[in-house]
């Protein structure tokens, strides 16, 4: 048997009574005391912190990177500004689904955040067919996701320049002493913000956000069911390798 990997945040996971579970090869908190439907409901009503450092986090330089990323994604990334995201999927030649991933324009390379089940396939992909004229690197950093209608008062607080920030919008700051990569988006239905910290400083940066008063550590259950409330897709799950991006509604 693999032995699971873990996140930056696995031991406050612990400290936290996280009930733990095996996902996408990692070992992860599906629950905390708090509970699947409270942890939902707090979501909703107030804000809740998402470890999803397990994700892959990618970026692709090299000449005219947008239009060579096109080769492989059915989406207007020579028209994505800089500083906006943008969703996009892997396809394969067959026309089926590889993965679905968030793409950055970050001015002088591509910043791409994928599913932690498919991300070394990803990786692989990307270097089979850009790597030779692309570098392609795979990074190491925590992302953790602040969702919740007052995820904007918890920011407003610790950084008022993200809140500029409008829905899909990417930026870099400087929160609580940690230099941070900031989208406005989430996969909750709700408005919050997606944050990529360095690895070695994840755990400081995520006490620094549950010092909030609003802010509830919340687990993969309650992930899970959120995004299915909202109408959100998952990858493995209802679309896959069989699915064309028109029979998902993607396109």
């Amino acid at each position: 048997m693999t032995e699971l990997r873990k996140t930056p945040l696995h031991a406050l996971h612990q400290a936290l009574g996280a009930k733990m579970v095996p996902f996408a090869g990692y070992d992860m908190p599906v629950q905390y005391p708090l509970g699947v439907k409270k942890e939902h409901e707090h979501t909703r009503a107030r804000c809740g912190l998402f470890d999803v450092s397990h994700m892959g986090q990618i970026t692709v330089a090299g000449p005219d990177v947008a239009a060579a990323l096109e080769t492989l994604i059915p989406a207007d990334l020579e028209g994505l500004a800089p500083g906006r995201q943008r969703y996009g999927l892997f396809i394969h030649t067959d026309g089926g689904i590889i993965d679905d991933l968030m793409l950055v324009n970050a001015e002088d390379h591509f910043y791409l955040v994928v599913n932690a089940a498919c991300k070394d396939q990803d990786v692989a992909h990307l270097r089979a067919n850009l790597g030779t004229t692309h570098p392609i690197e795979v990074l190491d950093r925590g992302l953790l996701a602040l969702q919740g209608p007052q995820a904007v008062d918890v920011m407003q607080r610790l950084c008022p320049a993200a809140c500029e920030l409008v829905f899909m919008q990417h930026g870099r700051f400087d929160i609580a002493g940690h230099e941070v990569w900031v989208s406005r988006s989430g996969y909750t239905g709700e408005d919050g913000f997606e944050i990529s910290v360095a690895a070695d400083e994840c755990e400081a940066f995520a006490k620094a956000l549950l010092d909030e008063p609003e802010v509830e550590m919340i687990g993969l259950g309650a992930r899970d069911s959120l995004r299915l409330e909202a109408g959100l897709c998952l990858y493995g799950h209802d679309m896959d390798m069989q699915t064309t991006p028109v029979e998902a509604g993607l396109i």
